[in-house]
Parts: structure tokens; C-alpha cells; sequence
């Protein structure tokens, strides 16, 4: 039975990190209004959402002194979505460029320090975990690892942009 207070509160502290991430997604979304920003995040908010119920399903099971089932990660609703390939961020780039959407590189930066922060972190519960605890641990810092690389490379591509931009006109 997976009743190992430990394990429970690195859930618990999942979930909250989730759901703050989930709303400086949102609340970004709301002050960039538009563009293919907006679009990038959307599709972020909903991959957090998938993340989210996922924890919630383990903190369920412990909290009802159930091993930790993880047939939950093989639900076709909860799988990340393709958005984070190669084409997607080619595109994605494309749109912000081309449309004058460049958003503020402050939020790609903070979203990538989230996400990143997340991945490290379930990376290393996962090392001090065991069984079905580490494996979903494992799982949620490969999806986070996937969000990372986009802002990371978002971040910069979106520097070198602003970086080139002529100023004072």
C-alpha cells in the first residue's frame, strides 16, 4: 500500500506547484490577449490541467491506502499532446515573427524557470522514491522536461528577435 506520508506530501506539493504554474499560464494568456503566444500557452494550460488530474488520481489511491495505479497515464485524454514537436515550434515562431506578436520574452523566460523547476524536481523525488511513486515521478518530469525545451528555446529565439529589433526609430 502506498501510505508513505513522504510520498504523499511530495504529491501534495506537486499539485500545489502545478496549479500555480497553471495560473501564471492563464494569467498571462489574459494580459498577451492574442497571437500565437496566446495559442502556445492555451495548449500549456490544458497540458497542466492533464497533469493536475494525474496527481490528483495518485493522491486519491494513497489517500485511500491504494497502490498507486498509473494505467491513468496510459488515458488518451491525459497523453501530452504533439504541440511541443519540431513542427509546432517551427510554426509557432513563424506566426510570432511574421504577425508582430512578439510577446514578452519576461514570460517565456518565467515559464521556462517553471517548468524547469518542476522537472528538477520530480527528476529528483524520483530518485528517492520507489515503485509506482517513481515512476509517476519519472513520467511527470519527462512531460515537464518536453515543456521546458519549448519556452527554453521560445526564450531565446524570442531574445535574439527583440535583440534585433530597431530601437528609437
Amino acid at each position: 500500500m502506498s501510505n508513505d506520508p513522504n510520498v504523499q506530501k511530495i504529491f501534495e506539493y506537486a499539485l500545489n506547484q502545478e496549479k500555480t504554474g497553471m495560473s501564471f499560464f492563464q494569467n498571462s494568456i489574459d494580459r498577451m490577449g492574442v497571437g500565437a503566444a496566446v495559442t502556445a500557452l492555451k495548449k500549456l494550460v490544458e497540458e497542466e490541467k492533464k497533469h493536475i488530474l494525474f496527481i490528483e488520481s495518485i493522491l486519491r489511491d494513497i489517500n485511500q491506502g491504494k497502490e498507486i495505479d498509473l494505467t491513468i497515464a496510459e488515458d488518451p485524454n491525459l497523453l501530452p499532446t504533439d504541440y511541443f514537436d519540431a513542427r509546432a515550434r517551427s510554426e509557432f515562431l513563424e506566426q510570432c515573427v511574421q504577425g508582430s506578436m512578439v510577446p514578452d520574452v519576461t514570460v517565456f523566460n518565467t515559464a521556462w524557470l517553471i517548468e524547469k523547476d518542476l522537472s528538477d524536481f520530480y527528476s529528483a523525488m524520483a530518485e528517492k522514491t520507489q515503485g509506482a511513486a517513481s515512476s509517476a515521478l519519472t513520467m511527470l518530469s519527462k512531460w515537464e522536461k518536453e515543456h521546458e525545451k519549448f519556452f527554453r528555446h521560445y526564450r531565446d529565439k524570442l531574445s535574439e528577435v527583440y535583440a534585433q529589433m530597431p530601437w528609437g526609430g
